[in-house]
C-alpha cells in the first residue's frame, strides 16, 4: 500500500509546520535542572537500548532527570499546549489502521510511510526521515521515543497499546494538557529541596531532589472503582516487616464474601480476627454470611505473603492511603498498573525507603538486617519529606518531551479537575479582632476552583 499523494503532501507540510514549533530534536540540555524559559528546551536522545519502561524505572540514576511534577511542570505545560494547538490548527494526524500493529525494525510497506508521517507530526522523528517505506533504525528510535512518552514498554515495534496511543485524536490530547493546566494553577503543593511525587495516571513514582529526579519507580495504583486519591501530605516514617490492618470497605466488600466461600481463608492469608480489647477471635465463631457491620477488623501477619510486603512508607493522611511493598512483583511488568485499592505498591520501594533515610544511621546493610528478622520496627525520619500525589493526564517536562497517560479515573472533565486538584490547606482560623460596632466586613471570596472550559 502506497500513501496517495495528496495526503502525503498535506501531512507532511504540517510536518514542516511541526519543525518550526518549539520542539527541537536531538541536542541535549546543557545541565539537568529545569530551564527558567517558557520554551521548551531540547529534548534528551532517546534511550540507546531496547530496555522496558520498567527496567529503566529500576536505574539508580534515571536516564531522564527531569521531574514529570515541579515548581515549572505549569510552565512547561503551557508551552506544550501552544505547540499542541499549532498541530491541531494544521490538521492534527491521520488515522492509522489497525493493521500497523506488528511493525518493527525490518518491516517494509505503505503502512510504514504512514507511521513515519505520524511520528514526523508530534516530534519523534526527523522530517526529513520521511521517505522510504523501510522500518529502519530512525524509526525504531522514533518510535521508543513516542511510546516513553506514553508510558509504554520501550520496545520499538507496534503492539496494541502503542497503536492505540497513535490513534488518540489532537482534541483529546489538547483536553488533557488544558486539563492537566488547570489542575496545576490549583494545586498548593509547597515543594521544597526532596519531595516525592505519586502520578496516578502515570503509575509512577518519583524522588526529586534540588530539582532532580533521583529515584524513579513504576507503581501499581488504584483501580477505577477504588481510586487512589489526590492529596499533599508528608511521609513521617519507614515501616519494617508491618503488619496490614485491612480496611473496613475491604473487609467488606472482599474478606466476607471471600470467608463465606471458603472458610479456611483467613489462615491461608496469616489473618487474624481482632475483636473488643485487641483480643484475637476465633474466625469460626462467626457467622460470615449475616455479616454486615463488622465488630472486629482484620489483620494479617508480617511476612512474605503479606499485602504490603516487607516495607510500608508512612505518610499520614486524611484518605488512609500509603506507599507500600507486594509480594506481588509481577505486576510490576505490566504497562497497565490500575489493580490496587487505593494505596500506591512502589516497585523497589527499599531503595525509595533508602533513599528517605539518607543521611542517617540506616544503609543498605543495615535495613537488610532488620528486614531479614520477623520484627517489626519504625523508623521515623529526621525530618519528613513532602510527598504530592497528582492526577496528571498531560503534561511537558524540562527536557521538551511531551508526556500523556490515559485518563483513567474519567477526570478531564470541569468536575472531575475540581475534585482531582491538590486543595490548599485550611489556614489556622485567625484571632478574634475587636472591630466597632458598625465597621463593615471584607468581602470573602469563594473557595471553590475555577473550573475548566
Amino acid at each position: 500500500m502506497r500513501i496517495r499523494g495528496s495526503l502525503k503532501a498535506s501531512v507532511l507540510a504540517g510536518a514542516a509546520l511541526c519543525a518550526l514549533l518549539p520542539l527541537p530534536l536531538l541536542a541535549a540540555p546543557e545541565t539537568a535542572k529545569p530551564a527558567p524559559s517558557s520554551a521548551l528546551p531540547a529534548a534528551l536522545p532517546a534511550p540507546a537500548t531496547t530496555q522496558a519502561v520498567v527496567e529503566e524505572a529500576k536505574a539508580a540514576q534515571p536516564s531522564h532527570l527531569y521531574p514529570m511534577y515541579g515548581p515549572q511542570t505549569l510552565e512547561h505545560t503551557r508551552a506544550a499546549l501552544a505547540h499542541y494547538e499549532e498541530l491541531a490548527a494544521s490538521g492534527g494526524w491521520p488515522y492509522l489502521p489497525a493493521q500497523i500493529a506488528g511493525l518493527k525494525t525490518g518491516s517494509r510497506s505503505g503502512l510504514v510511510e504512514l507511521l513515519k508521517v505520524r511520528l514526523i507530526l508530534t516530534g519523534d522523528l526527523a522530517a526529513d526521515a520521511a521517505s522510504g517505506d523501510l522500518f529502519d533504525a530512525a524509526t525504531e528510535d522514533a518510535l521508543k521515543r513516542f511510546q516513553q512518552r506514553h508510558g509504554l514498554s520501550q520496545t520499538g515495534s507496534v503492539g496494541r497499546l502503542t497503536t492505540r496511543a497513535l490513534n488518540v485524536p489532537v482534541d483529546v490530547r489538547l483536553n488533557q494538557l488544558r486539563a492537566s493546566i488547570h489542575r496545576l494553577e490549583g494545586n498548593a503543593f509547597a515543594f521544597s529541596s526532596r519531595y516525592v511525587v505519586v502520578n496516578i495516571p502515570g503509575a509512577q513514582v518519583e524522588a526529586i531532589a534540588d530539582g532532580v529526579v533521583e529515584r524513579r519507580h513504576v507503581a501499581i495504583v488504584g483501580r477505577p472503582d477504588r481510586p487512589s486519591p489526590v492529596l499533599a501530605a508528608r511521609i513521617s516514617a519507614v515501616n519494617l516487616n508491618p503488619t496490614w490492618t485491612v480496611p473496613m470497605s475491604i473487609v467488606k466488600a472482599d474478606i466476607v464474601p471471600q470467608m463465606v466461600k471458603d472458610p479456611s481463608f483467613l489462615a491461608k492469608h496469616h489473618m487474624r480476627v481482632i475483636g473488643a480489647g485487641n483480643l484475637e477471635v476465633d474466625p469460626k465463631t462467626i457467622n460470615w454470611a449475616k455479616v454486615k457491620n463488622p465488630n472486629f477488623f482484620i489483620r494479617q501477619d508480617p511476612g512474605p505473603t503479606n499485602s504490603l510486603g516487607s516495607i510500608r512508607i508512612d505518610m499520614p493522611n486524611t484518605q488512609a492511603v500509603f506507599m507500600h511493598d507486594t509480594p506481588k512483583k509481577e505486576l510490576f511488568r505490566n504497562d497497565v498498573r490500575f489493580n490496587s485499592s487505593g494505596c500506591a505498591r512502589v516497585d523497589g520501594v527499599k531503595d525509595l525507603a533508602l533513599w528517605l533515610l539518607k543521611g542517617s544511621e540506616w544503609d543498605q546493610a543495615k535495613l537488610d538486617a532488620a528486614l531479614a528478622t520477623p520484627e517489626r520496627k519504625d523508623i521515623r525520619l529526621a525530618k519528613s519529606v513532602p510527598v504530592a500525589w497528582v492526577y496528571l493526564t498531560g503534561w511537558a517536562a524540562g527536557d521538551g518531551l511531551i508526556h500523556f497517560r490515559d485518563d483513567i479515573y474519567g477526570l478531564d472533565t470541569p468536575e472531575g479537575i475540581v475534585t482531582s486538584t491538590i486543595a490548599p490547606r485550611k489556614p489556622s482560623p485567625p484571632k478574634p479582632e475587636v472591630r466597632p460596632a458598625m465597621a463593615p466586613q471584607p468581602p470573602t471570596r469563594p473557595s471553590t476552583p475555577v473550573a475548566y472550559r
